[in-house]
């Protein structure tokens, strides 16, 4: 599967910005079952918030890459969190519904652990 994802960091120095998002990527980079062909790292800029008086700095890499299967890059966007992912080829992916299932089922209990520890459980309307 051929992908273009955007991945974006922040820090409370510039240095730090540029050095996590390195390292993000190398560790894409360590992956079975990746292959990156392009990377453009864009400048760490300075944003206009502070965190505890301090500035923070953004960067931004976009990354075009093949990835094995569908299963590979659900895991990839769990782990590496990309801003954004746009899947370019192929037009049509067959799955079976066990490897299917397996990937929302992965999904849902990231999904579960996030709302269960940022949260407190799901906000339900009254």
């Amino acid at each position: 599967i051929r992908c273009w994802c955007m991945i974006e960091v922040m820090a409370v120095s510039k240095e730090v910005t540029e050095e996590a998002l390195k390292e993000h990527v190398k560790k894409i980079k360590r992956e079975k079952g990746i292959k990156i062909y392009k990377e453009k790292f864009e400048p760490a800029v300075k944003i206009g918030k502070k965190l505890e008086d301090k500035d923070i700095y953004t960067q931004v890499v976009e990354l075009e890459f093949i990835i094995e299967d569908l299963r590979k890059l659900v895991d990839f966007v769990i782990l590496y969190g990309p801003s954004a992912l746009e899947i370019l080829e192929p037009e049509k992916i067959e799955v079976k519904m066990n490897e299917a299932q397996e990937m929302v089922n992965r999904i849902a209990t990231v999904v579960h652990n996030l709302t269960t520890a940022r949260l407190k459980g799901f906000l339900l309307p009254k």
